[in-house]
């Protein structure tokens, strides 16, 4: 139901709206344009929040937007969602209290979602554009481009930066903005000079304190603020090796990832993984760099908790096809080296169930030129699947 039934049809029974009504009645009298006396000092914030909209009753407000959030599952009207909580304070803090994580709903509604574990039950479906002129690969939510159309959301955008010894790739929040000192800067990738190894490094600091960043960059920020500059840390969630192929013969590529920053207790039984509230650019003590040296900085820390390993689903050889196959359920129509699936990597003693060891956490695969799709699950966020998919894309002379 669109958002502006919902609000009439509510505001009608709980007789709101001869209230709303009334101001205007009187301000017609005066003239066409209503001229408020603003008192000096005053910020634009606080006549926001002394306004009718802001004025409604909790539990009326509560009711719109839990009925919006309900009816409205698909982009891009899912978008009304977003905008109640830019009305003012008191709709944003009903807005986030009604809103699920993607865990719990299936559903990307805010950017932090994107760090936030995905579904238990049924992956996400996404697609990646690539650029090839400008090096830029782009995610959106959606089946493919021929599907979703319109409805296709844009998720995330990484740009390949090739230097003399590695590779990063920049990825944003913004399809355009690359800057690492930008507030749209999200993470980066970095390769090795083989292309065989591959560092996940996230903006945000990661639930497991244990965690340390890895370096910093400095964020110029406005000359108004109390703080001149605000340092940017890069945290290592994860690794990502490819084995080496010192007799070149031809096959899959054979790829291993540790999630350093989920336990592999997040899909045992009763498990839960780390899931970000909100995104902060706070500085904290607890994992400021500032705190520590620069030689203890660069040196990684052991994590208590046994980190997550995921490893490709080893492929099958057709006979007919005289091509090396899996099961993609249709979501992957072109034969490339880069398709793969991921799934845990556990011992027995792990006690993890054998339906979680079938699971496909992620599986990236060609359906066209410079079109792939990404189908993401838990425990990995948006963001992580995005990365490792990004490592397929990068050129690896020693492992192929």
């Amino acid at each position: 139901m669109p958002f502006i039934s919902v609000l009439v049809e509510l505001m009608v029974k709980t007789g709101i709206n001869k209230k709303l009504k009334q101001p205007t009645e009187q301000n017609s009298l005066v003239g066409h344009r209503n001229f408020d006396v603003i008192p000096e000092g005053s910020s634009p914030n606080l006549l926001v929040l002394q306004s009718l909209w802001a004025n409604l009753p909790p539990e009326l407000l509560l009711d719109i937007i839990s009925r919006l959030e309900a009816s409205e599952t698909t982009w891009p009207s899912r978008r009304a969602v977003v905008c109640c909580a830019a009305v003012c304070m008191s709709w944003r803090e009903i807005t986030k209290d009604v809103i699920r994580t993607p865990e719990e709903c299936s559903l990307l509604t805010f950017p932090m979602a994107l760090k936030q574990p995905g579904p238990r039950d049924s992956p996400i479906q996404c697609f990646i554009r690539r650029e090839r002129t400008t090096s830029t690969y782009r995610l959106y939510l959606g089946l493919s481009p021929a599907l979703s159309g319109d409805a296709s959301k844009f998720l995330l955008a990484a740009k390949r930066m090739k230097k003399a010894m590695k590779t990063d790739f920049v990825i944003s929040l913004s399809p355009n903005d690359f800057s690492q000192t930008s507030d749209n800067y999200a993470g980066k990738l970095r390769s090795n000079f083989f292309g065989s190894k591959f560092v996940i490094h996230d903006c945000q600091p990661p639930c497991n304190s244990s965690v340390q960043s890895q370096g910093w960059s400095w964020k110029r920020i406005s000359t108004k603020k109390v703080s001149p500059r605000l340092p940017i840390c890069n945290y290592n969630v994860a690794t990502i090796s490819y084995e080496l192929n010192v007799l070149r013969t031809r096959g899959p590529r054979r790829m291993h990832c540790t999630l350093h920053s989920i336990p592999i207790s997040s899909i045992q039984e009763g498990g839960v993984a780390p899931t970000p509230p909100t995104f902060s650019y706070v500085l904290d003590e607890t994992f400021c760099p500032l705190k520590n040296s620069p030689a203890k900085s660069k040196e990684s820390i052991s994590n208590p908790r046994e980190p997550l390993a995921l490893r490709n689903k080893t492929p099958r050889w057709h006979e007919q096809l005289q091509c090396w196959c899996l099961n993609f359920r249709g979501r992957v129509t072109v034969a490339s080296v880069k398709n793969f699936q991921l799934e845990a990597d556990v011992d027995p003693t792990h006690n993890v169930s054998a339906s979680e060891q079938e699971k496909v956490i992620l599986q990236f695969g060609k359906i066209g030129k410079d079109i792939f799709t990404m189908d993401y699950r838990y425990p990995i966020s948006a963001f992580q699947a995005f990365a490792i998919c990004l490592s397929s894309f990068d050129t690896k002379p020693a492992c192929e």
